[in-house]
């Protein structure tokens, strides 16, 4: 039985994925000031690593920074509805550039969405 992640294609999908957002999100004007811009490239390593633990691949977000703790971790940023708006923009947009079967793009659009609305904590 294989995992979502494998079906995607693994390592290089989630790479592509996350560097195609990132472009989106270093010109965001709501998205881009909340990174700092020496620290651009971690960011990335840590979402893409969170990505393939959670889709199935390898467990290297946790075995490098503990259980993912995703509220915990955002709180100190501002997320507004507009922020987690910005945010699922970048990502349609990294979706929008990616081959893949129309269940698996359903099946992540969702959880997307679901993360981003989980992470809004001031109005």
């Amino acid at each position: 039985m294989s995992t979502f992640y494998e079906e995607v294609g693994g390592e290089v999908f989630f790479s592509d994925l996350v560097s195609q957002f990132y472009v989106q999100v270093a010109s965001d004007p709501i998205l881009a000031p909340m990174y700092p811009p020496d620290d651009m490239k971690g960011a990335a390593i840590r979402l893409k690593t969170f990505l393939e633990q959670y889709w199935g691949g390898p467990t290297t977000y946790s075995d490098e920074r503990g259980h993912p703790r995703l509220r915990m971790r955002h709180a100190g940023f501002y997320i507004n509805p507009a922020a987690r708006d910005a945010w699922l923009n970048c990502m349609s947009v990294a979706l929008a550039g990616m081959d893949m079967e129309d269940g698996h793009r359903q099946q992540l659009e969702g959880y997307l969405q679901m993360a981003a609305e989980g992470m809004v904590n001031t109005l």
